[in-house]
């Protein structure tokens, strides 16, 4: 097991009805922000839920945070915050609306050029607004993490940053809350939550028996419980257990003393940011053909990983890892999620742009052994086609 350190300071109230107390995890007197997404947080009563229970605060309200949330809808409200400062944010949706809420939160305090914030990875953030969330689309894993990704839309950069200034003060999982989520959205979030779980998992072997037992544990319950998701829409066990896979996978537990490799989301940014694919579809897209090109450096997690998720135990080594490769494609599929890049439009004769956007942004050596070379990238997207 590789060395660490492992702190994460987010309090978590799982949970029904847990919206009513979060009046007592803000400063009393506080001028509170609402940050949200499309508006749906509206018809589905979420909003006037928090309302309801902030009763007390002075609040203002920040919406139309996009999806792949862009540089330029964030600024907007920073620009609303510094006519208006306020002294907490509290965000109301999914990832989107929280990853861009974590760049809020860093922007509006930054002293130079925000844009630096993403070209530094986030290095250079000194200080953050305090901010908290309430999930109401679990996949991503930001309610309970320090990271994020934004979009700028005018020069077609999706870049991820962090900051241990970026820690949610705390943040609501109230299952019941997803009721009313679409199919496409249970969909992806599944997908993603899986991906993250891999991106930490399949690398190389470190005998880091509690992370990969508790990874193990994460993949199982997201093959078990999300087929059931789109069949039984108010099965709260299962819910529950989806929103709490997702919020675990991406928290730093698993990936602690571990090799890592992100690769995956790498090439799965430029795709969305080229192309306009949900993240989570690029996942489903890059992750088979990248397992098919690495096989061989991820052979021994590969083997685990057909054994212990799938059950497989005879055959070759080369024949359990491809069809372990193939059950996670079927697995996507089963949710309703495309694995190629033509089943979005994205055609062979765009893989070089997309190569030449990852060079743009300094990614040309992603993976674990950071040895996944824009030559690497190019292989695994024409597995993709």
């Amino acid at each position: 097991m590789l060395n660490f350190t492992f702190r994460n300071p987010t309090k978590i109230l799982f949970g029904k009805n847990r919206i009513e107390e979060i009046n007592k995890e803000i400063p009393a007197g506080s001028k509170v922000l609402i940050t949200y997404g499309g508006g749906s947080i509206k018809s589905t009563g979420t909003l006037a839920k928090v309302k309801k229970a902030l009763s007390g605060f002075e609040l203002s309200e920040f919406g139309g945070i996009e999806p792949n949330p862009s540089y330029e809808t964030l600024m907007k409200c920073v620009e609303q915050i510094k006519a208006t400062p306020v002294d907490f944010i509290l965000a109301v949706g999914g990832g989107s609306v929280i990853d861009g809420t974590k760049f809020i939160a860093a922007a509006t305090l930054y002293s130079g050029d925000p844009w630096e914030i993403l070209t530094s990875f986030g290095s250079k953030i000194k200080e953050a607004l305090p901010f908290a969330t309430i999930l109401t689309l679990p996949a991503t894993g930001s309610e309970m993490n320090s990271g994020a990704v934004i979009t700028n839309r005018a020069l077609h950069a999706k870049l991820p940053f962090g900051s241990p200034l970026l820690y949610p003060v705390f943040s609501v999982l109230d299952p019941e809350v997803t009721y009313t989520l679409p199919d496409s959205q249970i969909s992806n979030g599944v997908v993603d939550a899986f991906v993250h779980v891999t991106e930490q998992y399949l690398t190389y072997p470190v005998d880091a028996k509690v992370q990969d037992r508790f990874a193990e544990g994460l993949l199982l319950t997201l093959i078990e419980d999300g087929p059931k998701a789109l069949l039984d829409r108010e099965n709260y066990e299962v819910r529950s257990n989806l929103m709490w896979s997702a919020t675990m996978a991406l928290n730093g537990l698993i990936g602690s003393g571990t090799p890592q490799d992100w690769a995956t989301h790498m090439i799965g940014h430029e795709i969305t940011a080229l192309h306009g694919v949900d993240h989570a579809r690029t996942l489903a897209i890059v992750l088979p053909s990248l397992l098919k090109v690495r096989k061989l450096e991820k052979k021994e997690k590969l083997l685990q990983y057909g054994e212990r998720i799938w059950g497989i135990t005879e055959g070759s080594e080369d024949e359990r890892i491809d069809l372990a490769i193939k059950k996670t494609g079927d697995f996507f599929k089963s949710m309703g999620i495309g694995i190629k890049l033509s089943d979005y439009g994205i055609l062979a004769e765009d893989i070089q742009t997309i190569v030449g956007q990852l060079k743009d942004h300094g990614m040309v050596k992603l993976g674990e052994k950071k040895d996944i070379t824009p030559e690497v990238v190019e292989q695994i997207l024409k597995l993709s086609v």
